[in-house]
């Protein structure tokens, strides 16, 4: 007897978004979170244009105030406009406390069932059915999707083969009130990198690297007297008098698992990629994993789905993932190296200023670029007609039943997550595409 059809593991913003989109998809879900209240820390804080689009394909600002956009952007700390066409360009400052709070409240309403101080400590995959115990409780699932993190408790306990490289360097970051230090973006001095950002609440959020220093292994966050002492020998500024909010460590750890599925367990964020936060791409990457999977793993658990349809997550999601994971490399080599990188990042920052190389650069950081084998590119201006998160068919006439349906010149089949399945100026989509994408064979 199942509990519930998906458990999913981890109540932060990926484990947040696939619940509702399995709800929307017509699951049943129940997410386990060992923390015991969301939390209150403003940790990743980057959204951009991709991200932007999905929240709002689902209505997610209705009745909120959208944050400001900023069109800067950088790469490896040189700025890049990310002005782009599409509706929703540039960047969005948005604390994760306050993106959680956004997606927890649409979880919620669509009915998933998010149970807090719940800590996962066994899983075991049966074959038939997933069950995760977490002390004296034991949740029954067709299905059991990690959400946990880069330091994935489920990923531990099935031992799943995770590829990749351990710290080289590291970067020490505090949300700190009371200090008056000048704003820096990307300060490369002798010796480190120094960013320092004040927000409106008079909050400054201080980041540096220090050239050479050996990355410790670490239980837990750095002291605050740790990340001010390294400020002072980079920059030669006290901050130890101010007053640490929060206080974080990251190195540049890039690792990703060989295969996003494992029998009835998925993984998805941080749980199936680990890399740097730089520049707000591994939030933003981890939402994506979401959106990929939510709708085709409710298809499969409703019994909609074609046989297939589900090993199309991590057929689409990996080479993404590690094309992305590839570009994060490549900006901490640029941005935590010393004077011999400077050659490289002159020449880039001349390469930039071409419109093409901008372009480039601007799609693949927001995320715009994304095409999957055989599936064409996002169709951005779905916003609004997929709040219900089903496919879209655009065309002169409404032919096709349980799909919805918006006139239009070109024929043109979406899926659930935006990416167009068929496009034609005469000829409405095949019913191979049809079966594939939103309806399992007839026998």
């Amino acid at each position: 007897m199942l509990d519930t059809q998906v458990v999913v593991v981890g109540a932060g913003p990926v484990g947040l978004l696939l619940a509702g989109e399995l709800r929307l998809g017509g699951a049943d879900v129940v997410v386990l979170e060992r923390l015991e209240e969301p939390t209150t820390e403003s940790r990743a804080s980057t959204l951009h244009a991709r991200t932007m689009e999905i929240f709002d394909s689902r209505g997610l600002w209705d009745g909120a105030d959208s944050p400001a956009s900023d069109p800067r952007g950088h790469f490896a700390g040189i700025p890049v406009d990310l002005t782009l066409p599409g509706s929703r360009p540039g960047l969005w400052k948005v604390p994760q406390f306050d993106t959680e709070r956004l997606l927890g409240r649409w979880a919620a309403g669509l009915g998933a069932d998010v149970r807090r101080g719940q800590e996962v400590r066994t899983v075991t995959d049966t074959g038939a059915y997933v069950e995760a115990r977490t002390g004296d409780h034991v949740v029954r699932a067709a299905w059991l999707v990690a959400c946990d993190g880069e330091d994935s408790t489920v990923r531990r306990l099935l031992g799943a083969d995770f590829p990749g490289h351990d710290a080289r360097r590291e970067l020490l970051r505090a949300d700190v009130a009371g200090i008056e230090v000048p704003d820096r973006r990307f300060e490369r001095l002798p010796d480190g990198l120094a960013v320092a950002a004040r927000r409106a609440d008079g909050v400054t959020r201080v980041m540096v690297h220090e050239h050479g220093a050996p990355v410790p292994a670490r239980t837990g966050p750095p002291a605050y007297d740790e990340i001010a002492r390294a400020w002072k020998r980079v920059t030669g500024e006290d901050v130890s008098g101010g007053t640490p909010l929060w206080v974080n460590a990251f190195d540049d750890t890039t690792r990703q698992l060989t295969h996003y599925r494992h029998g009835r367990v998925l993984f998805a964020g941080d749980a199936a990629h680990r890399q740097p936060p730089i520049g707000g791409q591994a939030l933003n990457l981890g939402l994506h994993d979401a959106f990929n999977l939510g709708w085709k793993l409710a298809a499969e658990v409703t019994g909609r789905a074609h046989p297939g349809l589900l090993d199309t997550y991590h057929a689409e999601r990996h080479p993404v993932g590690a094309r992305t994971l590839s570009a994060i490399e490549a900006q901490a080599l640029l941005l935590f190296g010393g004077p011999e990188v400077e050659p490289v990042r002159a020449l880039l920052t001349e390469l930039i200023g071409h419109e093409p190389v901008r372009v480039h650069l601007a799609a693949m950081i927001g995320g715009l670029d994304v095409h999957y084998d055989g599936v064409g590119a996002r169709l951005p201006h779905s916003t609004g007609l997929q709040r219900a998160g089903r496919g879209l068919l655009l065309g002169p006439a409404d032919i096709l039943d349980g799909i919805p349906y918006a006139p239009a010149e070109h024929w043109t089949l979406v899926r659930p997550d935006g990416h167009t399945v068929w496009s034609d100026p005469s000829d409405p989509p095949p019913q191979e595409v049809l079966t594939r994408w939103f309806t399992p064979p007839t026998t």
